[in-house]
């Protein structure tokens, strides 16, 4: 895996693990929602500002959007489609 690809898998793992939509990511680090599928998907060169408002968003250090996937990990599940539930938090 190249550092685009490594960050973009990075990204979706960390996006999907607090529950976030890409449209919700891409609001909180202030980019376009379909700019976040991309990287998720290793096709943009993306800037340190871009890497370091994700990273904020996400409330992680920056470095772990470049930590190396486990050989044997499998590819991060998407979140499911649709709406929360009214109620839910966020």
């Amino acid at each position: 895996m190249d550092a685009r690809q490594i960050m973009g898998w990075n990204l979706r793992l960390l996006r999907v693990e607090r529950g976030l939509s890409q449209e919700r990511l891409a609001f909180e680090a202030r980019i376009d929602r379909a700019y976040v599928g991309r990287v998720e998907r290793g096709m943009e060169n993306v800037t340190i500002a871009t890497i370091e408002a994700l990273a904020r968003a996400l409330d992680v250090p920056v470095a772990m959007l470049f930590s190396q996937p486990d050989s044997n990990a499998s590819q991060p599940k998407p979140l499911r489609a649709g709406r929360k539930p009214k109620g839910s938090e966020q």
